[in-house]
């Protein structure tokens, strides 16, 4: 899934530098005041090391010494949390940085009307608005995003996508778009600008990455509030504890009070500090591995809805079959012997340059051994493909040879005074029951056969879809094939559903219907007719090779504009809600060997019965505090991997990953932090601190 990440890639000395100094940069209150926990741990830094300053002049019940080691520990919990955060931040910022220094003030070449003999002003791209028209040629740096209104060229996107490998773009269907810093390779566009200063895609992207547009969640919030609560609730109970051991100690006429430092680590320690401190590096981290996939999102709530998405529409031509036809077979009319239909079918496609037309050539070949002749050498008359004749074809030594859709092929063999074979009616119908394509042959007024074209079926898609099954997202196919087809591509395929001869309408309509039952749906598009439906859905991925209006409705874009990419972006934004659900679930667990760390070594003076609940055998009470507080900062660092990774992502249902996540997480969260405390005791101890 995506690009693999390693503690290497994750760890990059630049990366680790930058966020060090970027972890104190964040110590700042007004910044971590937004994170409610870390606030709280932060305001426990301040006060213990007030108390230690205070402890230096004026004589308490604690060592100096311990409160410094508390106060320093606290601190550290705080800074641990901020480099988590600045490492998943990282490397957007390396990425933005790369675009910033990519992005040039170039000079435009501003037309006075969309023509080439219009008046040219050169302008520097700065100065370029909204509606400008410019020309741009073979060497010339786009100046601005913008839709060709005229011509055609080849551009190199290196700049965006990373990829090196130049791409059409041409005015008019899905593949007008242009964008800002990029490189015109060959010919020439003329663009109309669609985007000012500062609203580029490049300046947006720019604006993501580095995640000053980054909004929380609905799921973000809730859990943030979820921590606000608990650790209000631990405050308050911490904060009871100081008159309650006040009261305990005159009572029992013995021991001392709970102390401000024990109690600000009790606090610590119950509040859940771990996810508190890489709830925030979870959620960046989650739109870094989008941005490795070399997806854009707008948003994290994007990302987040992905997670949650329980219905795919995929187009079939790209996403499902691999885009391009391919001839499978030839049938020959009754009394026409097959060689004769393989020869005609061959000579009209000698200069077909479609992939269709090119299959049909190698199938000859593969199967009739049947050579490719040169076109030039037989001083033949080739029949372009027309909309309006539905065929193509060659004419040569006396010969009319001609290919197309059944229909207008009968029509010509009628014309010419021949009669449509019955049995090439029957061979066309069972084509299209079963999901291909037929191209009938004739020559003049004789029908010689069928060539069967059919929709390859992407390897391991039928796997991918299953998994989707079984996670409970329902997968429908979009096309605009007629029924027949549809259900046999869908039924191939492995799809749950189909839509036959999408229209836009047809695409809006079928995602509000799953909406309105409470479903999530995500699809793809890339054209002007995607737009609606695309901004209607929860989760829209527009292609980057496609219309501006499609990526304006989406709120996602594919760099790569591969329709594929939909199901890893799927993966990604499960891996997401995983990912915090399970160190949640390892933060909430990993409070109870903190209750029995902390609770006893504070009232083990007035209470030595209490002495039962120090079931780790930890050494004294001063070391039980200072260890469950080191533990506490520690175990943040050993989970930063884990919230920039991610939790490893498997297809499985909810009511079973929930399961999973309890027996690891759950119980993992249990038991670790007994073993960790324990061992940090003894080293204090080995140590000789107190």
């Amino acid at each position: 899934m995506g690009k693999k990440t390693n503690l290497h890639s994750i760890f990059e000395a630049k990366i680790v530098w930058r966020a060090v100094f970027d972890s104190f940069i964040k110590l700042n209150p007004l910044y971590q005041v937004r994170k409610p926990v870390m606030f709280v741990v932060e305001v426990g830094s301040i006060l213990t090391t007030l108390l230690f300053a205070f402890s230096i002049f004026i004589p308490s019940q604690e060592s100096s010494l311990f409160i410094l080691l508390i106060s320093v520990w606290l601190w550290f919990t705080v800074l641990f949390a901020n480099f988590a955060e600045s490492m998943a931040e990282g490397r957007g910022k390396a990425q933005a940085d790369a675009l910033r220094s990519s992005r040039k003030d170039v000079i435009a070449k501003r037309l006075s009307r969309p023509t080439r003999d219009a008046e040219i002003t050169s302008v520097p791209s700065s100065q370029l608005r909204k509606g400008d028209f410019v020309i741009t040629e073979a060497g010339d740096i786009i100046p601005g995003d913008g839709e060709v209104v005229e011509g055609v060229a080849s551009v190199n996107e290196s700049a965006v996508t990373g990829e090196s490998a130049p791409v059409i773009r041409e005015s008019g269907g899905d593949r007008s778009a242009v964008t800002g810093g990029t490189l015109i390779l060959s010919d020439w566009l003329i663009i109309r600008i669609t985007a000012n200063p500062g609203e580029a895609f490049i300046d947006n992207m720019i604006s993501m990455i580095e995640g000053a547009k980054r909004q929380k969640t609905p799921n973000e919030i809730a859990l943030d509030i979820l921590l606000a609560g608990l650790s209000i609730i631990f405050l308050l109970v911490t904060a009871t504890l100081l008159p309650f051991s006040l009261f305990s100690v005159r009572a029992a006429m013995q021991g001392n009070p709970i102390t401000i430092t024990t109690l600000v680590a009790l606090l610590v320690c119950l509040i859940p500090t771990t996810i508190g401190g890489l709830l925030s590096a979870i959620g960046i981290a989650g739109m870094d591995r989008m941005i490795q996939a070399n997806v854009i999102a707008m948003s994290g709530r994007a990302i987040e809805a992905a997670g949650d998405v329980d219905v795919l529409l995929l187009d079939k031509t790209g996403t499902i079959t691999l885009g391009d036809r391919q001839a499978t077979a030839f049938i020959p009319a009754s009394g026409v012997k097959a060689e004769m239909l393989v020869n005609a079918a061959q000579l009209s496609s000698l200069a077909d340059e479609t992939p269709e037309g090119r299959s049909i050539v190698i199938l000859a070949k593969n199967k009739y051994g049947l050579r490719e002749r040169d076109i030039h050498s037989l001083q033949a008359k080739f029949i372009p493909f027309s909309a309006h004749t539905r065929m193509s074809g060659v004419d040569l030594d006396g010969r009319e040879i001609r290919k197309g859709a059944a229909d207008a092929v009968e029509a010509y063999v009628n014309k010419n005074g021949g009669i449509f074979p019955q049995d090439v009616r029957e061979s066309v119908k069972e084509i299209s029951r079963e999901g291909g394509t037929p191209l009938v042959v004739a020559e003049r007024k004789e029908a010689l056969g069928v060539i069967r074209l059919d929709d390859i079926i992407k390897g391991g898609i039928k796997e991918r879809f299953a998994e989707l099954r079984e996670m409970g997202i329902k997968t429908i196919m979009i096309t605009g094939d007629n029924p027949l087809t549809a259900a046999a591509v869908a039924a191939e395929a492995g799809v749950d559903d189909f839509l036959a001869q999408a229209t836009p309408e047809a695409k809006l309509e079928l995602i509000r219907r799953y909406q309105s039952g409470g479903r999530l749906v995500a699809m793809t598009g890339d054209g002007t007719n995607d737009a609606p439906a695309l901004a209607q859905a929860d989760v829209a991925v527009a292609m980057n090779t496609g219309t501006q209006a499609a990526k304006e409705a989406g709120n996602m874009v594919d760099l790569d504009s591969n329709p594929t990419k939909l199901l890893q972006i799927v993966e990604i934004g499960k891996q997401l809600l995983m990912t915090r659900g399970a160190l949640t679930t390892f933060s909430i667990s990993n409070d109870v060997a903190k209750y029995f760390a902390i609770l006893p070594a504070s009232f083990s003076s007035i209470y030595p019965q209490l002495g039962m609940l120090n079931i780790m055998g930890l050494s004294s009470p001063q070391s039980a505090i200072l260890s469950a507080v080191i533990f506490n900062a520690l175990i943040i660092v050993f989970l930063i991997p884990l919230a920039l990774r991610g939790i490893r992502y498997r297809p499985l249902k909810a009511a079973m990953l929930l399961r999973k996540n309890l027996l690891i997480y759950g119980l993992g969260g249990l038991i670790i932090p007994f073993i960790g405390i324990k061992i940090i005791d003894i080293m204090v101890e080995m140590l000789n601190i107190f």
